[in-house]
C-alpha cells in the first residue's frame, strides 16, 4: 500500500482555516475546516495539506 503525499501543504497560524481549492472558477467549493484538538488537517475536495505553524497561537488560545 502506498500513501500518497497531499498536492500541496500550506502553514497557517489559526485551527480554523478556509479552503476553495485556490483555482478560482476552476476551484471547489469553499469549505470552513477546524482542526480541533489537532494541529493539521486535510481539504476532503482538493487534498491540500494544512499545518498549524511552530509556535502559532491560534485566537482563543491564550495571549
Amino acid at each position: 500500500m502506498t500513501l500518497m503525499q497531499p498536492l500541496e501543504t500550506i502553514e497557517v497560524e489559526d485551527k480554523l482555516v478556509a479552503c476553495d481549492g485556490g483555482g478560482g472558477a476552476l476551484g471547489h467549493p469553499r469549505v470552513f475546516l477546524n482542526m480541533g484538538e489537532k494541529s493539521a488537517i486535510d481539504c476532503p475536495y482538493c487534498g491540500r495539506h494544512y499545518r498549524l505553524k511552530a509556535g502559532a497561537k491560534p485566537s482563543g488560545q491564550g495571549h
